[in-house]
């Protein structure tokens, strides 16, 4: 049975928006090829950290959120683990509640951006 799964993941600002770019398109295919669907993927930029990380005050964010199967959650965390572009990471498993937060939070950036272009 495919759960559906949510990971936040902060890589090295060293990288450039292209490197973190193929990074992301790295993992999205991983997940693919464990046999998992992407559903949604964000970026959420360039951040300040809340304390320093392996010497670095910034990192680039990144969520995806996707359906997958149980055990292939680990074979992808240690995926993150060995990859040196990332700084911390968080996989966490998806309830009712947690869905629907996340399709009203979606639809409302949804209409906030149509907002902002049919403004400008």
């Amino acid at each position: 049975m495919q759960n559906r799964y949510e990971t936040v993941f902060i890589l090295t600002p060293v990288l450039s928006e292209e490197q973190a770019k193929e990074a992301v398109q790295k993992f999205e295919k991983d997940i693919a090829s464990l046999g998992g669907k992407v559903k949604h993927s964000e970026s959420w930029g360039l951040k300040k950290l809340a304390y320093p990380i392996q010497k670095k005050s910034t990192g680039f964010y990144f969520m995806l959120e996707f359906e997958a199967e149980g055990p292939s959650i680990a074979e992808m965390e240690l995926a993150y683990k060995r990859d040196e572009r990332i700084m911390r990471f968080l996989t966490i498993k998806m309830d009712k509640d947690h869905l629907a937060f996340a399709e009203k939070r979606r639809a409302k950036m949804g209409s906030v951006k149509q907002v902002e272009t049919e403004e400008a």
